[in-house]
C-alpha cells in the first residue's frame, strides 16, 4: 500500500510539473501568435469578375446542347473584341467597403487600412460604396469612422453610403458624410442624439456597510460614479456634457446634409428608411445588391477587405465573445414589438 501511495503522489507532482510547463508554453506561444495576429492582410474581390462567370454558368445551364455550342462560340467572339476594348479604354472602378460595427466601434481600425488603400490607388472618376450597418456606439470611434469617410470626399472621391439593415446613432453620423445616401426601404435610420445608462451601487454598498472614497484633482475630474455619492451639482454638469455632445452631433449632420430641418430629425428618434427619406435623411430607397447590378455594365466593381490574422487564443476569445453577444441580442428581441 506504501508502494502505492508513493507512487500515486509521484505521478500527481509529475502531471502538475507538466501541465504548469504545458500552460507556460501555451502563454508564450499565445503571446507569439497574437503579435502575428497583428499582420493583418488586405484582400481584394474582383466582383464584376464573379458577376459575369455566374451570369455565364447560369446562362449555359438553361441552354441546350446545340444552343450552348452557338453560345460559347458567340462568347468567344465577345471575350476577344471585349479584351480589345479594355486595352484602349479603362472602365472607372467602384470600390465596395463593408463596415460593420459594434458598440465599441473596433471594425473603424480595419476601416482605416481599407480606406487608406482606396486612396492610394482610386482616380478622380472612381466610385467608393460603403455599406454601413451599425447601431451607433462610443462618440470617439464612431467620430473617428466618420473622419475615415470623410478622407475619401477630400480627395475628391465621390463616396455612396448603402444601408440595408439599420444605421443608427454613431452609424447615421458615418452615413452622412456621404454625397449619396441609399436605404433598403425597411432599414432603420436617425437616432440623432445621446444617451448614457449606467448602474448606480451606492446604496446596495452602504447597506452592506461598504465605503468608497474617490479622490479628484479638479473639480470636474469625475461627474457622475456608479460606486460614490452623486449629487445634484455633479448630474447637471454630466447632463450639460451629453448637451455639448448632442449639439456638435447635430452640427456635424447640418453641414453634410445641410438641406434637413436638424431641429426635427435630431430629437433621438429613428425612422423607417421609407419615412426617413420623406425627411431627407436618405436620398434614394434601394438595397446595396440593386444598386451593385447597376453598376456592373459601366464600372469595374472591386471589394476591399482588411483582415486581422487571428491566432488561437483570439479565436476562442471571439467564440466566447460572439456567444455572450448572441445570447443578449436574443433577450433583447424578445423584448421588441414583434413584426
Amino acid at each position: 500500500m506504501a508502494f502505492i501511495y508513493d507512487y500515486g503522489l509521484f505521478a500527481a507532482k509529475s502531471i502538475t510539473f507538466v501541465v504548469v510547463v504545458a500552460l507556460g508554453l501555451i502563454t508564450i506561444i499565445s503571446a507569439i501568435a497574437r503579435q502575428k495576429a497583428n499582420k493583418g492582410e488586405l484582400q481584394l474581390t474582383d466582383l464584376s469578375a464573379d458577376y459575369k462567370h455566374n451570369k455565364q454558368h447560369l446562362t449555359e445551364s438553361l441552354l441546350t446542347k446545340e444552343q450552348r455550342k452557338v453560345f460559347l462560340k458567340q462568347q468567344k467572339k465577345e471575350a476577344k473584341a471585349q479584351k480589345k476594348q479594355d486595352a484602349e479604354i479603362t472602365k472607372p472602378r467602384l470600390f465596395l467597403i463593408d463596415f460593420k460595427g459594434g458598440m465599441d466601434a473596433k471594425e473603424v481600425s480595419s476601416l482605416r487600412e481599407e480606406i487608406s488603400a482606396v486612396i492610394s490607388m482610386a482616380k478622380s472618376d472612381d466610385e467608393v460604396l460603403v455599406r454601413v450597418e451599425s447601431g451607433g456606439g462610443v462618440v470617439h470611434g464612431y467620430g473617428l469612422g466618420a473622419s475615415q469617410l470623410q478622407r475619401l470626399r477630400d480627395k475628391g472621391l465621390f463616396l455612396t453610403v448603402s444601408i440595408d439593415k439599420v444605421a443608427a446613432s454613431g452609424g447615421y453620423m458615418m452615413a452622412c458624410v456621404a454625397q449619396k445616401i441609399i436605404a433598403a426601404p425597411f432599414a432603420i435610420v436617425g437616432s440623432i442624439g445621446v444617451v448614457v445608462q449606467m448602474p448606480y451601487f451606492n446604496r446596495l454598498l452602504k447597506k452592506h456597510d461598504v465605503d468608497i472614497e474617490l479622490h479628484t484633482a479638479g473639480q470636474f475630474k469625475r461627474t457622475l460614479t456608479i460606486f460614490g455619492e452623486n449629487d445634484d451639482k455633479a448630474r447637471e454638469k454630466f447632463k450639460a456634457e451629453l448637451e455639448t455632445v448632442h449639439q456638435q452631433f447635430k452640427q456635424f449632420v447640418s453641414e453634410h446634409r445641410p438641406r434637413m430641418d436638424i431641429d426635427q430629425i435630431a430629437t433621438g428618434e429613428h425612422w423607417l428608411a421609407a419615412e426617413a427619406k420623406k425627411l431627407g435623411l436618405v436620398d434614394e430607397l434601394k438595397t446595396s445588391d440593386d444598386y451593385l447590378l447597376s453598376q456592373f455594365e459601366n464600372k469595374q466593381v472591386i471589394k476591399v477587405a482588411y483582415h486581422n490574422k487571428k491566432g488561437l487564443a483570439d479565436r476562442f476569445s471571439n467564440a466566447a465573445s460572439l456567444a455572450v453577444e448572441n445570447a443578449i441580442y436574443r433577450v433583447i428581441e424578445t423584448c421588441k414589438i414583434p413584426f
